[in-house]
């Protein structure tokens, strides 16, 4: 699915006819050409002929068309930008961002969303190039990294929340693996040993999250309580988790899930089966989404700045359309542990 998000449309004049560049003109007195210096703000023009076509145009309702002004200036002042879904906060969190810098700059968002789909990611990328968007940021992608460099042999491409390795890719991402080792030690120092985590199966920053899992299990002698539940990035994937840590009889003390979404359908699932959190069992989460500070949900989770990570996406994005910049650029941010009431000592700790 492909959206416009302030994109401009010549208005309408009597019955479905649109106000021209000709009319402009025309009432005004002067030329086509003049009236498109005027409307391109080119500084060739006397004030004196500006006010005369700027209030013609008042006058028609004109609006200069983007698309005919992009095939003109081989620019469109549009930039296509990806969402993997739009259940999870995180990347609503993270459009936040992107959308406060594209409107800073006066550029115009065309949003495409793909439901962790590959197939669906790769129509919308098609249509982002058919618009002839000057650049693309793909928030959390599942395309394969052949597809992401295929498109940025035709524009600049950002990608978010997905680390690639190639100097034609700008890239803004969190240290994953960090965040991970950050939970693990948390849950440790609180008492606990029996440590799981459900994993995003093949989401964005999902293998990074579950390596740290496995290494700060290693590194604090645990490699025998290593323990991965196969998820995904949803909440029926933090529900169907519990379902299988219950139907164990073994169950952990601390969990870490590869998401807030992930932890609360965990939660949800726990408490309809009578235990309590932390009292019985820990639960830890990712990305600091808004749910994670809903009182009832009180997470535990690793902060990533997302809002920010949307304004360095659009400036790196932009730097490469307009000052022509050819250096990669690969931002990673440090993660952080925000502590709320879902972990505790382990039960009789």
């Amino acid at each position: 699915m492909v959206g416009i998000i302030g994109s401009e449309q010549a208005p309408v004049k009597g019955k479905g006819t649109s106000v021209t560049m000709d009319d402009v003109a025309r009432l005004a007195g002067v030329s086509r050409a003049l009236v498109s210096l005027v409307m391109r703000g080119s500084p060739k023009v006397s004030d004196g002929r500006r006010e005369a076509v700027l209030a013609a145009a008042a006058r028609l309702g004109y609006r200069p068309n983007a698309m005919a002004r992009g095939l003109a200036s081989r620019r469109t002042r549009m930039i296509g930008v990806l969402l993997n879904e739009l259940h999870n906060p995180f990347y609503a969190e993270i459009m936040d961002g992107i959308d406060e810098v594209a409107a800073e700059l006066d550029y115009r968002l065309l949003i495409g969303t793909a439901g962790r789909r590959p197939r669906g990611e790769q129509e919308a990328l098609e249509s982002f190039l058919e618009l002839r968007a000057d650049g693309l940021v793909l928030v959390g992608p599942r395309l394969p990294t052949r597809d992401i460099l295929a498109a940025a042999a035709t524009t600049p491409v950002v990608v978010v929340a997905r680390g690639i390795n190639s100097p034609a890719v700008d890239s803004i991402t969190n240290d994953e693996r960090a965040g991970a080792r950050l939970v693990v030690r948390h849950l440790v120092e609180l008492g606990h040993r029996r440590i799981a985590h459900v994993d995003g199966g093949r989401g964005a920053g999902a293998a990074a999250r579950r390596s740290g899992y496995r290494e700060a299990m290693r590194e604090l002698g645990l490699v025998r309580e290593i323990r991965v539940v196969p998820g995904d990035y949803t909440d029926i994937a933090g529900v169907r988790a519990a379902v299988r840590l219950l139907e164990s009889g073994d169950l952990p003390t601390g969990v870490f899930a590869a998401n807030d979404i992930v932890a609360a359908g965990l939660v949800d699932r726990l408490e309809e089966a009578g235990l309590r959190v932390p009292h019985d069992l820990s639960v830890v989460g990712y990305d600091n989404t808004f749910l994670a500070a809903l009182h009832h949900m009180s997470l535990t989770t690793i902060d990533q700045p997302r809002p920010e990570m949307g304004r360095r996406a659009i400036r790196a994005l932009v730097e490469r359309v307009e000052a022509g910049r050819t250096a990669p650029m690969h931002v990673r941010v440090s993660p952080s542990l925000v502590v709320r009431s879902s972990t505790g000592p382990p039960p009789g700790g």
